[in-house]
């Protein structure tokens, strides 16, 4: 089973994402474009592992404490950088929790064998990758300047930022990947409740 670690989002933020595509999709008609049902904020990809594997990860994850936050979403960008777009995606503003949140599951899955992360955590969702090219947010060899996305560049620099919504979140999931006819789709197998903050904790995040 192909399974990974993730944040999911409101539905009222995925419409709003769903009408930004909607308006711009046709100008990289090349792209291959997420499915707005299957977007979430990952933590940790895991990939192919047997049933077993995924029962440890539960009881590994469900030992995190971790406090619920805050999350925006707006803006958006390109992987690895706007001269060589890979991966076209709207940005995410968390302050230092998600970050934390993905920390404690690397380092809960670490332990059970899997490899540390060695880049720092690049919160985003991925909204389109150019054509059949990797989705990774770090550079990869064969990375060059090009205009897979250069209308859509265009466009974009003459709108306004766009702004998506701002949600709490309360719980996070680990899901598994099915490749089907129409791309990958994503069911949740476990959830992890995140804990309310203490006013101790709400008072120092203001």
């Amino acid at each position: 089973m192909r399974i990974f670690v993730a944040l999911d989002i409101e539905e009222e933020i995925r419409t709003r994402i769903a009408r930004f595509m909607d308006g711009i999709r046709g100008f990289v008609p090349d792209a291959r474009w997420v499915r707005p049902e299957s977007l979430h904020v990952t933590l940790k990809f895991v990939g192919e592992k047997p049933p077993e594997f995924a029962e440890e990860m539960k009881i590994a994850l469900a030992a995190i404490k971790s406090p619920s936050f805050e999350i925006a979403f707006r803006g958006y960008g390109f992987f690895p950088n706007p001269n060589s777009p890979r991966v076209f995606w709207v940005g995410i503003e968390a302050g230092s929790s998600l970050a934390e949140l993905a920390g404690c599951v690397d380092a809960a899955l670490t332990k059970l064998g899997l490899e540390k992360e060695e880049h720092v955590y690049s919160p985003h969702l991925t909204l389109a990758r150019g054509g059949g090219r990797s989705g990774s947010p770090h550079r990869q060899k064969g990375d060059a300047p090009n205009g897979i996305f250069g209308e859509l560049q265009r466009r974009l620099s003459a709108m306004r930022v766009p702004e998506f919504g701002s949600m709490t979140a309360t719980e996070f999931f680990i899901y598994q990947s099915h490749t089907g006819r129409g791309g990958s789709q994503y069911t949740k197998i476990e959830r992890f409740a995140m804990k309310s903050p203490t006013h101790k904790e709400a008072s120092q995040t203001q």
